[in-house]
């Protein structure tokens, strides 16, 4: 695995965007709005007689507009379908960054996407390891089977996302504004994806008009631990990246931690203190995030 694809495995993701791949109006110019990923669908956003001509779109966007950064996720369709097959090769072919899939239940779901991945790089061409995995968990299945699936491909595994829709489906309930029908799912889904150190994203909210209940459940998510949220609106954006940075405060602390660690090492001490809380090496990856974050918000410009 090379240097670059360790750092496109880790890279902050806090918002990732569904627009369909059928639109060309909506993804031509979708990184104006700056999330960090686009999740372009060739699945539940595209009818059925229209996948062929949203494949075209795909690979027309992909290999004709500069997304200026953002990183191009493609949403296959699931793998009880005719369709993903050809998916996997128009998205490779095209140059995406990584394939989120849908209604994955099993490790072996992922081992199977992953060789065809592999054989198109190969046909086209592409760097090989070059396009990057996630998972979406739709089912009290894909839940249970949640580490295993985490660790199916590590070199190429991004993380895992929980699908509210489905998932509440097959629990035989519905949308609550406190969450609780969906708290087993997230925190299985979670312990799982950190056992297994990958990242983790939240499902959609739908009613995009309701932006109190999309940064209430938001801010839950980021309590609970999660990376980031999976979107449907450009009008959640801000607000993700809002709940999903750092604040100044953890910022400063971050930063004093990372020097002083960084002093203390060379005259090899291993515990010091900054602020008065005692500080070893388990303080420093949640430091060095905090950091990373910060930067990928524009919020940090220091030298760490």
């Amino acid at each position: 695995m090379t240097e670059e694809i360790k750092r496109r495995l880790k890279r902050p993701r806090r918002s990732m965007m569904f627009l369909s791949a059928q639109r060309p109006g909506l993804i031509k110019d979708a990184y104006i709005y700056r999330p960090d990923s686009l999740l372009l669908d060739l699945e539940d956003a595209v009818a059925e007689n229209q996948k062929d001509a949203a494949r075209f779109s795909l690979y027309h966007a992909l290999t004709t507009v500069d997304y200026r950064g953002v990183e191009r996720l493609v949403r296959i369709n699931g793998l009880d379908t005719p369709h993903w097959q050809e998916d996997i090769r128009v998205s490779v072919a095209g140059g995406a960054d990584g394939i989120r899939i849908a209604k994955c239940e099993s490790a072996q779901d992922v081992r199977i996407v992953v060789e065809k991945i592999e054989e198109a790089e190969e046909e086209f061409g592409r760097e090989k390891g070059g396009t990057l995995v996630m998972a979406a968990l739709e089912s009290p299945l894909g839940i249970m089977n949640a580490y295993e699936i985490c660790k199916a491909c590590p070199d190429r595994m991004i993380g895992v996302a929980i699908s509210g829709g489905d998932y509440r489906k097959a629990m035989q309930t519905r949308f609550y504004p406190d969450g609780l029908e969906m708290l087993g799912g997230r925190s299985n889904m979670l312990i799982a994806a950190r056992a297994a150190g990958v990242q983790c994203f939240d499902t959609v909210f739908t009613n995009v008009d309701d932006l109190e209940g999309f940064r209430r459940e938001a801010q839950m998510v980021k309590q609970m631990g999660f990376d980031g949220k999976s979107l449907i609106s450009p009008k959640q954006i801000a607000i993700t990246h809002e709940v999903f940075s750092p604040t100044d405060k953890e910022i400063r602390e971050a930063e004093e931690i990372l020097l002083a660690w960084r002093e203390n090492e060379k005259k090899g001490v291993g515990v010091f203190t900054v602020r008065g809380k005692m500080i070893d090496i388990a303080f420093i990856p949640g430091a060095e995030r905090v950091i990373e974050l910060a930067k990928a918000s524009g919020l940090y410009e220091g030298e760490l």
